[in-house]
């Protein structure tokens, strides 16, 4: 044995030795009822869910084998779970305390058991996200709940660590909030269902106008002051009711005509408590994601087909984008990028060669500015490239990425899943231009490659994080909940998961199909 082994050697005997003493020690200074409690620990543990037995382990490890919920702390959690509204959830269904307390014996180690379930579900969800989504590639947020609850009771902070444990964004909170109107909105009984029917048309009657009417002051389209004036003005479909129908169609990504038409009237046939648990499922996906983003972000969100660019945290500068069908769903990642490429000519990905492209013969192709190379398909850059005239580079396991496209029509659309899976940029160069300004060489190197059309990768000189998202739920720039359609039918498979029985408006895409229109 060498020197180093034998230093080694002995101070893992010391560092033994001193574990053994501090355990001999720990065990000297327990109380009677520490003790019982301890050579009780195990065959209680074993009667708990798998699942939440290696947290309440660790729990007792960190706080000397001792029982914890004094009847202060029992009303600190009882206060803890009085707030589960605002996330979504509900404290009865987390905290069953009579029947905690029922088995004295056993109380404490089952209420341990319960505090760190529940704040497992606030710091990072109910459900496992890659579970109920099949393209899920994000940082997940994680928490060390035993260290952190046995901290936040020595200390006496028990209810500031809980509303500590879910996100204290903007974001999160305007959604909680918006979550508790619905919500007691469902309870009071909602709002008057709206019959459907044949389209209401500006300047003209119908006898649904009052349901219209109290429809939108339930949401907070109209005031009700407003409201109760233009229901005394009788049936009429009036210029200033219409706008408030122009604002309850913004806010449910629905074209902005002011006709009361067939999609206007899917959403207003929603009911309160579905628009309520819609809510509850977006605030769960928030819960699964990392509360650190970086300042400098793009932000898409891919039930809504809007992108958002952050910039030192906040946003200042938002596009349209159309994004994955449902068969061709974009996934939720997120990835850094750090450069983007003028001119870029199209490696056309095996599948959609096959399937849309060859079969249309050498002609097609020619047309197209298309080639085969060494069996793979490639559109040249230039104006017919599916590219458009910028790429945006970003590092991922699907080979998506952010671009511009020749396809401008589509952006006019209110349902805008139509793409391959990526994700098509609207104002694609100057968003270009915007990323790289900071740095005036860099934005010349692109103008003049814009100029020449010659192909030409450009760095911007940082990485820019780029987070795909599904919100079919979210807080609009106006501080007004806004909802979007499932079309990805990930509602309906998170709600199965949650036990939430939740009945929202069947997608209907109204847009018409570019047959032509082929790109990534």
């Amino acid at each position: 044995m060498n020197r180093r082994q034998l230093g080694l050697g002995v101070a893992s005997a010391t560092l033994a030795l001193g574990s053994t003493a501090r355990a001999q020690q720990v065990y000297m200074q327990r109380t009677p009822e520490a003790t019982a409690f301890y050579n009780s620990f195990n065959d209680q543990i074993g009667r708990l869910p798998q699942d939440q037995q290696s947290d309440v382990r660790a729990f007792y490890e960190l706080n000397g084998w001792r029982p914890v919920w004094t009847r202060e702390r029992l009303r600190d959690l009882n206060a803890v779970a009085a707030r589960a509204e605002r996330h979504g959830l509900s404290g009865a269904t987390e905290f069953d305390f009579v029947g905690l307390a029922a088995d004295p014996r056993s109380s404490d180690l089952r209420t341990t058991a319960a505090a760190l379930a529940y704040a497992r579900v606030l710091a990072e969800g109910k459900v496992r996200p890659e579970t109920v989504e099949d393209l899920w590639e994000m940082q997940k947020n994680r928490v060390d709940l035993p260290r952190g609850l046995n901290d936040a009771l020595s200390r006496g902070v028990l209810v500031d660590w809980y509303e500590g444990l879910a996100p204290t964004d903007i974001g999160y909170t305007n959604l909680s909030t918006g979550y508790v109107r619905y919500s007691r909105l469902a309870n009071q009984g909602g709002w008057p269902a709206f019959p459907a029917g044949a389209t209401i048309e500006p300047g003209a009657s119908d006898r649904r106008i009052p349901a219209l009417i109290d429809r939108l002051v339930a949401e907070g389209d109209l005031t009700a002051a407003d409201g109760a004036r233009l229901k005394a003005q009788g049936l009429v479909y009036s210029s200033e009711l219409e706008a408030a129908v122009r604002s309850f169609q913004t806010r449910h990504g629905l074209g902005a005509d002011g006709r009361v038409g067939p999609g206007t009237q899917r959403s207003l046939g929603a009911s309160a408590q579905d628009r309520a648990r819609q809510i509850a499922l977006n605030l769960e996906r928030r819960r699964w994601l990392k509360r650190e983003v970086a300042p400098e972000r793009i932000e898409v969100n891919t039930a809504a087909a809007i992108m958002v660019y952050w910039k030192d945290g906040k946003p200042v500068h938002s596009n349209r984008v159309v994004v994955g069908s449902h068969d061709n769903q974009t996934p939720s990642l997120e990835k850094p990028f750090a450069s983007v490429v003028a001119n870029p000519p199209w490696y056309v990905p095996a599948g959609i060669a096959r399937r849309e492209i060859l079969p249309k013969g050498p002609a097609y192709l020619a047309a197209n500015d298309m080639y085969v190379s060494n069996g793979t398909v490639i559109q040249r850059a230039g104006p017919k490239s599916a590219l458009g005239y910028v790429k945006f580079e970003l590092r991922d396991s699907y080979a998506i990425f952010l671009h511009d496209t020749p396809s401008k029509s589509a952006f006019n659309l209110s349902m805008r899943q139509r793409s391959h899976g990526c994700v098509r940029v609207q104002g694609a160069v100057e968003f270009a231009r915007l990323l790289l300004s900071p740095d005036p060489s860099k934005l010349e190197q692109f103008d003049t490659a814009q100029d020449t059309r010659e192909t030409t990768r450009v760095t911007t000189g940082r990485e820019i994080s780029v987070r795909l998202l599904y919100w079919t739920a979210f807080v609009d720039g106006q501080g007004r909940v806004a909802f979007r359609e499932d079309v990805y039918e990930r509602d309906a498979k998170l709600a199965q998961a949650l036990g939430i029985a939740v009945s929202l408006p069947r997608v209907v895409d109204d847009g018409r199909r570019d047959a032509e229109d082929v790109g990534p």
